[in-house]
């Protein structure tokens, strides 16, 4: 019987052991560049900045400014596991921070029902997106835009253009206030997210449903898989974690404005593009999503204190982003010809 090699571009542990020390590390690297590359940053911005860069201080303020970024990235993670884009994920924090505050300063809603009005709301716009994704059969970049874009007219309309201000109580603060062992909250549910939905991801028959939709949707129909439902799924539950999120970023900022929100869209995008190029190189993965955000973090945050202009935050997204999607590309090629091999191998005759 002929043996197939694995067609994935991780290593195996007996590809590892055949090659030479320098040769693992030669092929390990492609694979986890990205977390080495962020130490590699840590340590370069520590030594040029030791008074500033590396403290606690600043380290609080990385996790919690960048924890926003994070959690909107896992929420476009997960539609770009089946193949899909949300860019509501941008636009709908502008209106979901906007009616997470004023439902308790206009309309003097408890805290618990504006939230939750809020994860409701988020979650019926991911239940439409998926709706005109799938049973419309519109494009989802085409879509989300289109939704996105009503989301930020109804933020103008709802606010008329001014901030929203007011009395917030405690317990809503508290969603961003507290801290866990001097770990800011919003780092903690990063974490706590991110372990669940690594579990879903890469431990349960779901989550390997949803990525054979985005590898091949006819082979994964043909195989049995809900193609429709588990779209709509995805769909639902990252408006879900976009509106999650949006409570967090008005916790954080005690004030809602519509001018506030569409700066998250371009690092969340460049996060999960990022995370396709490591760890699981030709797919998004949520370790690698955290070590592309990571690099964003660490990067912008040393540029800042070295001085950088108010453009160049923008210019690194957005070189970062043409890179990603470059990388993502060719990871996604690879991947694509390392199984087809096989394929081409079983079909030649055997002489």
């Amino acid at each position: 019987m002929q043996s197939l090699k694995s067609n994935a571009l991780e290593p195996t542990r007996s590809e590892l052991a055949a090659l030479s020390r320098w040769g693992a590390v030669i092929r390990l690297l492609p694979i986890y560049g990205l977390p080495i590359l962020a130490i590699l940053l840590v340590i370069l911005f520590s030594a040029i900045l030791p008074d500033t860069f590396p403290t606690a201080l600043n380290a609080r303020l990385i996790l919690s400014d960048k924890s926003i970024i994070a959690l909107l990235a896992l929420a476009a993670m997960i539609p770009m596991m089946a193949g899909r884009i949300d860019l509501t994920v941008g636009f709908g924090i502008v209106l979901w921070h906007i009616l997470a505050i004023s439902l308790q300063v206009w309309f003097h809603l408890p805290w618990p029902v504006a939230v939750l009005l809020v994860l409701i709301a988020g979650s019926l716009v991911g239940l439409f997106n998926g709706l005109l994704v799938e049973v419309a059969q519109v494009d989802s970049f085409i879509a989300t835009l289109g939704m996105g874009t009503i989301l930020y007219s109804l933020a103008l309309w709802h606010t008329g253009g001014r901030q929203v201000i007011g009395f917030l109580p405690n317990g809503f603060l508290d969603i961003n206030a507290l801290s866990i062992f001097s770990i800011p909250m919003p780092a903690i549910y990063v974490l706590v997210l991110s372990i669940l939905m690594w579990l879903v991801t890469e431990r349960l028959p779901v989550g390997r449903e949803i990525y054979a939709i985005g590898a091949n949707e006819k082979a994964a129909a043909l195989n049995g898989i809900p193609v429709r439902r588990r779209v709509i799924g995805v769909f639902v539950v990252s408006g879900f974690l976009t509106a999650f999120t949006g409570c967090v970023l008005a916790s954080q900022l005690r004030i809602g404005q519509a001018n506030v929100g569409l700066d998250y869209l371009l690092p969340a995008l460049v996060g999960a593009f990022l995370g396709s190029t490591t760890i699981r190189p030709g797919r998004v993965n949520v370790c690698g999503t955290i070590c592309g955000v990571l690099i964003l973090a660490v990067g912008i945050s040393g540029i800042q204190q070295l001085g950088g202009a108010f453009y160049v935050e923008p210019l690194f997204n957005g070189v970062t982003l043409v890179v990603s999607i470059a990388l993502a590309g060719f990871a996604q090629r690879r991947r694509t010809k390392v199984r087809a091999m096989p394929q081409r191998a079983a079909m030649r005759p055997v002489s």
